[in-house]
């Protein structure tokens, strides 16, 4: 198989923590070629999408006191050619968050890909439709009680009556301006301004999980089914658990009732086009669902012995032949 692979910049990416790179070298040890675009090189061209492509070399990490090492050189760049993206049989959209209008032309002109040749993951659709914070509110079951809001008043009332909350910026990623808002702070007040743009946009607020201190479980879902999970634990004074703003990671299980949440959301996903995603679990409850450049995979792999990536690669590939056979 051909994979294309939208992604940021390379040379910025970590290869011991990024799940890009987990899944693209899982698919040249399965002995697929990887490709790599961004997208500021996507084009269209009558009436198909096509983008000027990097075919690439890895050097796969290496397990060594519990940490993956990379050499200094860990990728080769080879031959670059600029052409339809229908020549390829899956396109990764990979580009990590924010979705800015940039990403949202992006998801535009793949659009552009006949699906019975290409198939894009995660769907284009699915990624306009899908915002990580936003999306959850179709699953209000399996969530703590949660507003959307940019009104001071009724963001102010649910903190009074929960006692406690998390407020977020519905575009942000990595746990970036999550805030943890408390009645008695004399801040309140500047905290909703501020992140509500003094009223112009919208945000999250989550009842806050005293579970957090607990961990924030990442559950890493292909197809709707749950193929593993990290828990990500605050350290020191931070309530967040991201890995990026400092979180430990330690192993775990996937628990009866988050494989109920998972089965609550499988058909959604499926139906969306949305077949690699990472959910956000906390005591229990769904608090966010990734679905851009969801992360976790080398953790995962690192903490069980196991290869996610090559999982993902080989469902790939029954994925292919069935299409090929229908």
């Amino acid at each position: 198989m051909k994979l294309a692979f939208i992604i940021d910049p390379i040379e910025y990416l970590d290869p011991g923590h990024d799940t890009s790179v987990a899944i693209m070298e899982a698919s040249q040890l399965l002995g697929h070629e990887v490709w790599m675009t961004s997208i500021t090189d996507l084009s269209a061209i009558a009436g198909k999408a096509w983008a000027k492509l990097t075919k690439i070399e890895l050097v796969p990490v290496e397990l060594k006191d519990n940490h993956w090492e990379a050499v200094s050189q860990w990728y080769q760049r080879q031959e670059t050619v600029f052409t339809c993206l229908e020549n390829f049989d899956f396109v990764w959209m990979r580009k990590d968050p924010p979705v800015t209008i940039a990403y949202l032309y992006a998801t535009y002109l793949l659009d552009l890909i006949d699906p019975q040749k290409t198939q894009v993951i995660n769907s284009t659709r699915g990624l306009r439709h899908a915002n990580e914070k936003l999306y959850t509110i179709h699953f209000a079951q399996v969530m703590p009680a949660t507003i959307v809001s940019q009104d001071k008043a009724t963001i102010r009332e649910f903190v009074n009556q929960k006692g406690a909350a998390v407020m977020k910026p519905l575009g942000g990623k990595a746990g970036e301006g999550i805030l943890f808002l408390s009645p008695e702070d004399r801040n309140l007040n500047s905290m909703i301004e501020i992140s509500t743009k003094w009223g112009q946009e919208p945000v999250m607020i989550q009842d806050y999980l005293p579970a957090a201190k607990e961990g924030d479980k990442r559950i890493i879902v292909l197809n709707g089914e749950p193929i593993g999970a990290v828990n990500r634990i605050p350290t020191g004074s931070e309530f967040r658990g991201n890995m990026a703003v400092g979180g430990r990671v330690a192993k775990t299980e996937i628990s009866d009732q988050e494989l109920e949440i998972c089965a609550t959301l499988a058909p959604k996903l499926r139906e969306d086009g949305l077949y690699f995603v990472g959910l956000d679990v906390i005591g229990g409850y769904l608090t966010e669902v990734n679905v851009t450049s969801p992360t976790g995979i080398r953790e995962i792999d690192r903490l069980n012995n196991v290869s996610l990536g090559q999982q993902v690669i080989k469902w790939l590939e029954n994925f292919a032949c069935a299409k090929a056979l229908s």
